[in-house]
C-alpha cells in the first residue's frame, strides 16, 4: 500500500483561492453594486479567466512537486525512450510553457538522462503534452473558429474566450497540422456492412477560392493575364477576373429510406400545426469525406466512387446522387393534403 503524501497540497491552490475571494469580494462591494450587467459579466469573464488558469497552474505544480518527492525513492519502473536505451539518471527542474483556453502555464518535470542520448520526460506523457506549445484544447478551439471564417476572424473569437494565447500564423499552422491526418484517419475507418435497403448517397460540390496568381491553374492564368478591365477598380458587366480555383469537396455516407408527406418538408402557408407532427428525415451514417483544391475535380470524383464502390462492389443497393440544381415541383396545398 502506498503511503499517503506528507505534505498539505492546499497551498498550491493559495492564489486561485486568493483570487477568488477577491473576485467574491468585489462583487459584494458597494463599487460593483453601481455597474450595469454587462459590466458586471465582463468583470466575471476576465477575473474568472484568470482564477481558472491558477487552478490549472495549481494542478500542475501539485504533480510537479509529486514527482519531486519520488527523488528520494528507488524509481518503481525502468525508464526508456523510443530507441529501446535506458535513461537511468534523473533531473527536476525542467520547466516548458503550455497555452492553453485559460491562458499559459508552466509545467514542471523531471528529466531522465543518460550521456550522449535525448532527455524523456515521462511526466508529459502522462499529462499527454503536445510536442508544441498550445495545448490541444486550444488547438481544437483553432480548427472549429477557423472553418467559421477567416483566421483573422478566428484570431477575434479565440482572443475574446482565451486572452492573448495564439497569433494569426499559429492559428494558421495548427489548423494545418489538424488537417494532415484526415486521409490517414479515413483510410482506417472501414464501414460496417450494410442491407440492400440501405441507400449508398454520393455527394459532389465545387467552391472557388481566390488564389494567388502563382497558384492558378495555366488556362485561369493565361485568361488572368491577357483579360482586358474597362475599369481598374471594378470589374464591367460580364468580366471576370480570372483569380479563383475550384475546390471539389465529396462526400459518401449510408443511410435508411425516410418517407415523409409534404408537410413535413415544406411548413404549409398557415403555419404547422401540433395535430400533424412532422415525420423525422434521413439520418446520414459512416459517412466518409474528402476534397481537394489540387487535383482536378475528375480525381476526386473518381475517389468518391471507388469509396461507393468499396462499399457496394455488387451494385445491389440502390445509389443517390442528389443534384443542387434540381427544381422543385410546384405543390398545390389543397390537393397535397389529400
Amino acid at each position: 500500500m502506498e503511503p499517503y503524501d506528507t505534505f498539505d497540497a492546499t497551498d498550491l491552490f493559495t492564489a486561485a483561492v486568493r483570487a477568488f475571494d477577491c473576485l467574491q469580494g468585489d462583487l459584494a462591494g458597494p463599487q460593483a453594486a453601481g455597474l450595469a450587467h454587462h459590466e458586471v459579466e465582463e468583470m466575471i469573464e476576465e477575473r474568472g479567466r484568470e482564477l481558472l488558469r491558477l487552478l490549472f497552474q495549481g494542478h500542475l505544480d501539485l504533480r510537479a512537486r509529486r514527482e519531486r518527492d519520488q527523488l528520494h525513492r528507488p524509481p518503481a519502473v525502468v525508464i526508456t525512450g523510443a530507441d529501446g536505451l535506458v535513461r537511468p539518471h534523473r533531473e527536476t527542474g525542467h520547466h516548458r510553457e503550455l497555452a492553453c483556453v485559460f491562458g499559459t502555464v508552466t509545467v514542471e518535470r523531471s528529466a531522465w538522462r543518460k550521456k550522449g542520448l535525448s532527455s524523456i520526460y515521462p511526466a508529459d506523457r502522462t499529462l499527454s503534452l503536445p510536442a508544441g506549445r498550445h495545448s490541444h484544447g486550444l488547438r481544437q478551439l483553432a480548427v472549429f473558429e477557423a472553418v467559421r471564417g477567416s483566421y483573422d476572424q478566428a484570431k477575434a473569437a479565440i482572443d475574446r474566450r482565451c486572452g492573448k494565447v495564439l497569433g494569426k500564423r499559429q492559428a494558421e499552422r495548427l489548423v494545418i497540422e489538424a488537417a494532415r491526418d484526415i486521409d490517414a484517419f479515413y483510410r482506417q475507418r472501414i464501414a460496417l456492412p450494410a442491407t440492400a435497403d440501405t441507400l449508398l448517397v454520393l455527394q459532389v460540390d465545387g467552391k472557388g477560392i481566390v488564389m494567388r496568381p502563382e497558384a492558378l491553374r495555366p488556362a485561369t492564368l493565361k485568361a488572368h493575364q491577357t483579360a482586358r478591365r474597362a475599369m481598374r477598380t471594378r470589374l464591367a458587366p460580364g468580366d471576370k477576373p480570372h483569380r479563383k480555383r475550384t475546390a471539389t469537396l465529396a462526400c459518401v455516407f449510408d443511410t435508411d429510406p425516410a418517407s415523409r408527406r409534404p408537410h413535413d418538408i415544406i411548413a404549409p402557408p398557415d403555419g404547422r400545426s401540433r395535430e400533424r407532427t412532422p415525420r423525422p428525415g434521413p439520418r446520414a451514417s459512416a459517412k466518409w469525406l474528402t476534397a481537394s483544391v489540387v487535383h482536378p475535380p475528375e480525381h476526386t470524383i473518381a475517389a468518391a466512387f471507388d469509396q461507393a464502390e468499396g462499399r457496394d462492389p455488387g451494385h445491389c443497393r440502390t445509389w443517390v446522387v442528389p443534384s443542387k440544381r434540381c427544381r422543385r415541383p410546384r405543390i398545390s396545398w389543397p390537393e397535397a393534403a389529400l
